[in-house]
């Protein structure tokens, strides 16, 4: 009992500082949303007042203008993935049926993956027990798995989603056919910033494990150049 004790009060006291940090990076994060909305309204209006003219100087400008724009959405781009994994430590825990969130998140992504020629095959176990998730968390966690797979997959593939009971955890397999990863990558994928895609935030795996691990959970990678990758979750049962 002593020990239990020890590990919820360590549990609470991370939880409060994913709190505090949250808090400040958010907070940093909109007060730099903020300006850099109102550059890219502007933008926006010069970029629409250049693209009428034909003189080669206003062209010029026009193309300087749009790669400036082009920089922006990187940014905001990186501060949505900042805020997101910021936030991991805010919490809405259910009992849910982690086959429905599977199933409702191919069907949400099915169009994106058909458009890159992939082809999404379930493979779920029909005696899982139920488990506890904060839903809206745990779909970002699908999604940025989704996206990985996506891109290790530019010319099409198969992408594979497995649900089972294994040993006292419900586990959720999510394998492709890709390109794979040498094993620097494999080292390195879970840390914040590290990225192999040119304007990747280096955010969505990292994210990945701390919603995960904030779940009670663990997420484990095998992965073989020219072959594929697995990326496989394991909860706790909600009992």
């Amino acid at each position: 009992m002593a020990v239990e004790s020890y590990l919820e009060g360590e549990r609470e006291r991370l939880l409060a500082q994913y709190a505090e940090i949250a808090t400040l990076a958010g907070g940093l994060a909109h007060e730099i949303k903020n300006p850099l909305s109102t550059i890219g309204l502007n933008l926006e209006l010069i970029a629409e007042e250049l693209d009428g003219s034909s003189t080669p100087r206003d062209r010029r400008m026009l193309i300087k203008i749009q790669k400036i724009q082009q920089e922006c959405r990187h940014l905001h781009g990186i501060l949505e993935d900042f805020l997101q994994f910021a936030r991991v430590g805010e919490l809405d825990m259910v009992e849910a049926d982690l086959n429905q969130l599977v199933r409702e998140f191919i069907e949400f992504f099915r169009p994106q993956a058909s458009e890159g020629g992939v082809e999404l095959s379930p493979h779920l176990a029909t005696d899982l027990p139920a488990v506890r998730l904060d839903p809206a968390l745990f779909r970002q966690v699908l999604l940025n798995l989704g996206l990985n797979a996506l891109q290790a997959m530019p010319s099409g593939g198969l992408l594979e989603l497995q649900t089972c009971c294994r040993g006292d955890s419900v586990q959720l397999d999510l394998i492709d056919n890709g390109v794979g990863m040498d094993s620097r990558t494999m080292s390195k994928m879970f840390q914040a910033f590290f990225s192999t895609k040119t304007g990747g935030s280096g955010l969505g795996l990292s994210t990945v494990k701390k919603i995960v691990e904030a779940h009670g959970g663990t997420i484990t990678a095998e992965s073989e150049l020219g072959k594929g990758t697995r990326f496989t979750i394991s909860l706790p049962p909600a009992e």
